[in-house]
Parts: structure tokens; C-alpha cells; sequence
């Protein structure tokens, strides 16, 4: 598997559940969690082209859409399981009717970040062909010894 253009740019390395990723900031606030200490929040850029393995992570996290197509956040519960999934469209925001009622504009259903709350079987997939770019904001900060992979 060979690194794409973007990947080497940035200086991405392999991610577990596919895709390209690196660390770009972690909080130098430590805070106590049930797991031991973690940063109070950490950050990394992620390259995808293709779907993700499911997993999930005991942190909340913000996803953050730069570039690329759309891509969608499949979010399947907490149960041991992944169950159907609920779908959360990540990219460009779709701008709501200017000429309609402003008070009554619908909540655009494509946003350039989305929350996965802590514990909640994920994964990332693209809605195209080229690469899709986002970060990851995740509090407290992520550690490998609280991400699960199926």
C-alpha cells in the first residue's frame, strides 16, 4: 500500500482502522481519568480514502471535515455489538434557502464537524473518490489503550 501524495505532505503514517493519520497537538494540561492520566484533549490529522474498520473510543470526539468528498460517520450504540447505524454526514455545510423564513431554515444535514460521543461503535466512510481529510479533537485525550477495533 503506498502512501498518498497528501500523506507524505503531512507526514502521515498508517492508521489501525486504515487510512493515514498523525498527531498534531495534544493538551499540556494532564487530567485523572478512570484509565489513568491523558492529556485533556488531543487532536490528529486523518487521511481516508476507503471505510474504516468499526471501533469505538472511550473519549468524546470532534470530528473536523478540511477536504475532500463528503464522508459519513456511521455511529452503531455502545452495545458489543454494532448494530444498524445512524449516519452523520460530514463535509461542506449545505446552505439552507436564503429566500425562505430564516426562523424556520432547516438544520443543515451535511456539517463540517460532528460529535461521536464516548464509547459509541464508529467508522469513517467516504462519499467519493479522492482522499478525504479531516482532524480528530478528542477529550480527554486519545491513548491507545482506550480505542477497541472490530
Amino acid at each position: 500500500m503506498s502512501r498518498p501524495d497528501v500523506a507524505v505532505a503531512l507526514d502521515l503514517a498508517p492508521h489501525p482502522e486504515g487510512g493515514w493519520y498523525r498527531r498534531t497537538w495534544a493538551s499540556p494540561l494532564t487530567i485523572d481519568t478512570p484509565y489513568g492520566p491523558r492529556p485533556s484533549a488531543t487532536a490528529i490529522l486523518y487521511l481516508f480514502d476507503a471505510p474504516g474498520r468499526w471501533h469505538r473510543v472511550r473519549s468524546t470526539e470532534l470530528w473536523c471535515w478540511h477536504s475532500g468528498p463528503d464522508a459519513e460517520l456511521l455511529l452503531a450504540g455502545d452495545a458489543d455489538e454494532p448494530g444498524a447505524p445512524a449516519a452523520l454526514r460530514l463535509g461542506p455545510p449545505s446552505v439552507p434557502d436564503i429566500d425562505g423564513d430564516p426562523a424556520g431554515a432547516p438544520v443543515p444535514d451535511v456539517l463540517p464537524q460532528r460529535e461521536v460521543p464516548p464509547g459509541v461503535w464508529q467508522r469513517a466512510v467516504p462519499l467519493g473518490d479522492d482522499p478525504v481529510l479531516v482532524s480528530c479533537v478528542v477529550s480527554p485525550g486519545f491513548d491507545f489503550a482506550d480505542f477497541e477495533m472490530r
